[in-house]
């Protein structure tokens, strides 16, 4: 029977999308389920992260398996919500066998969303725990949920400029059965590009209407001390596919899939963002990683898109729909 496909990584078996949030304070996380087990990797770029169990995804570690992946708002407050997830696993027997328990492994990263909403209301173990009763194979929710709900874009003239922006999800089957997908979480300092027409779909907006370009301002504020820019910003997602990768092949499509967050953000990978990008390779189908690495760029790019044209106005930002280059 011939799998439809629903453009989410929830279209990779085994796969499942939970989202849970605080609307009224603007923050919240999402899980990435793999009960199953998948190899994971991670790649990580920008001078400002925050993360959680990244190190042991790296070649030459031991642990290879991951059970999970967190995204989440809340700053490092926000890894909390990890503790959570961990709980949910290890109620169901699922983890890593140590002999005297199974430890579930499940890496993280953060977006600082602390400026849109309550900055004392962060995604905790219960929010973490509630995103997995959430979980399902389904199509996952867009926009204001999640990761997303607390997500700007466009942070150069601070966040009395940007624009609301959320979390997407993207897949395609690269050959017969061979399916890569992503999720990603925008909270950039530049601003979202279309890649295909290289024109802004959101970001810093001037006061006079349309978009101000951060590039154009960042050329205007050449050789001005940067510590006024405005920090806490990163772009946080996940890849997944089907193919049968190593450790090291699971990093390479991490890092190839930063290309996508290249072209469809500008700038990226500044030192105000702390962008990362994890791997999850359920190993179904052989496969190249520079092939599956390929895709994912293109899915991932095509997510960041779908996160802010799925977004709505919040906290007096405006959403994509409402501005007008």
């Amino acid at each position: 029977m011939e799998k439809t496909m629903h453009n989410a990584i929830t279209d990779l078996h085994g796969i499942k999308v939970g989202h849970a949030q605080n609307e009224e304070a603007l923050t919240g996380c999402t899980v990435i389920l793999c009960e199953a087990g998948a190899t994971g990797g991670v790649d990580q770029r920008g001078g400002a992260p925050g993360t959680r169990e990244t190190d042991l995804l790296q070649p030459m570690h031991l642990v290879d398996r991951v059970h999970a992946v967190v995204l989440t708002g809340g700053s490092a407050f926000g890894l909390d919500a990890a503790s959570g997830v961990m709980r949910y696993l290890e109620e169901r027997g699922v983890g890593f066998d140590a002999g005297v328990a199974r430890v579930p492994i499940v890496p993280a990263a953060v977006l600082f969303d602390l400026d849109v909403g309550r900055a004392g209301v962060r995604p905790d173990a219960a929010m973490g725990y509630q995103a997995c009763l959430n979980a399902s194979a389904g199509q996952p929710a867009e926009g204001n949920v999640g990761a997303g709900t607390g997500a700007r874009v466009g942070n150069v003239l601070g966040i009395g400029q940007a624009m609301k922006a959320g979390i997407g999800t993207a897949s395609l089957e690269i050959a017969a059965g061979l399916i890569v997908g992503a999720i990603v979480a925008v909270n950039a300092f530049g601003d979202v590009v279309d890649p295909t027409s290289g024109q802004i779909v959101a970001g810093a907006h001037s006061p006079q209407g349309g978009f101000a370009d951060t590039l154009a301002v960042l050329r205007a504020l050449c050789g001005q001390m940067s510590g006024g820019f405005a920090r806490g910003n990163t772009v946080i997602g996940a890849v997944a596919t089907n193919a049968r990768l190593t450790k090291e092949g699971a990093n390479k499509v991490a890092q190839m899939a930063h290309d996508g967050l290249a072209r469809a953000i500008r700038p990226a990978h500044t030192l105000f963002d702390g962008d990362t990008i994890f791997c999850l390779a359920t190993g179904e189908l052989e496969a190249d990683a520079s092939v599956v690495g390929a895709f994912a760029a293109e899915v991932v790019a095509q997510a960041i898109v779908r996160a802010v044209h799925a977004a709505r106005p919040a906290a007096g930002l405006p959403a994509a729909s409402e501005i007008q280059p």
